[in-house]
């Protein structure tokens, strides 16, 4: 989950983002076809834990080094509002994570059985709306913060964990948060199966709750940690 690097020519510039927004389109892609793949086929919650994390640890550490591998708006968001993507880059990368997740869904809908997008979709189930908005962005924070920690960090651990510690933050945040809000994280992941299976109740949830939650883990890491690297004016 890379800063945007330097560019020489504007040729450079279009191909840069091109080929950054193809890797951004086929994380988000892996990570809502397996996801939602793995509840269609009815896999329990460590199952589902399991599956969205490691599809997100492999495709982080596969691309990583191409876009940053942040496959969910949320994280770019926190990245954008931290000045660690230009607002370009962050237009092609939302655009690249919701295209990646609406051909995912599409592609779920026609090869898994029975209603696979109305079980994959993300649900509130016991607490309220409001409380679930709450948690996703409790979850997602955490997350974010640890996006923040090993890969944005230059003394952190990416270059030797790779998307294992972010992969693993997915995994236990379906555990604590999975059977009450789906713990999507992501408004992509909940973006793909509303759109092309019609389920949009409480859909705001999945919006509102990860984007606070990023911002505010990725505005507290910069002001905590990363601005004291930052070389002082003299």
């Amino acid at each position: 989950m890379l800063p945007s690097g330097p560019r020489s020519s504007v040729a450079a510039v279009t191909e840069d983002w091109g080929r950054r927004a193809v890797a951004e389109f086929v994380g988000t892609f892996t990570l809502i076809f397996v996801g939602v793949g793995a509840i269609a086929l009815g896999a329990d919650l460590t199952g589902v834990a399991l599956a969205h994390g490691l599809a997100i640890a492999v495709m982080v550490s596969a691309v990583g080094h191409i876009s940053g591998g942040h496959f969910n708006p949320a994280i770019t968001l926190a990245f954008w509002i931290t000045r660690k993507i230009e607002t370009k880059g962050a237009a092609v990368y939302w655009v690249a994570q919701l295209a990646g997740a609406t051909a995912a869904a599409l592609f779920v809908k026609w090869l898994f059985p029975g209603d696979a997008l109305g079980h994959g979709v993300p649900s509130v189930s016991v607490i309220s709306p409001g409380e679930a908005a709450v948690l996703e962005a409790i979850l997602t924070f955490f997350l974010v913060w640890v996006v923040f920690a090993t890969a944005v960090d230059a003394r952190g651990s990416f270059a030797s964990i790779a998307g294992l510690g972010i992969g693993l933050t997915i995994t236990m945040d379906i555990f604590a948060g999975g059977r009450l809000t789906g713990a999507a994280m992501n408004p992509a992941r909940a973006f793909g199966p509303q759109l092309v299976g019609g389920h949009w109740a409480n859909g705001w949830v999945w919006y509102v709750g990860p984007g606070l939650g990023a911002v505010v883990a990725g505005v507290a890491y910069e002001w905590l940690y990363l601005r004291r690297l930052q070389p002082q004016s003299p």
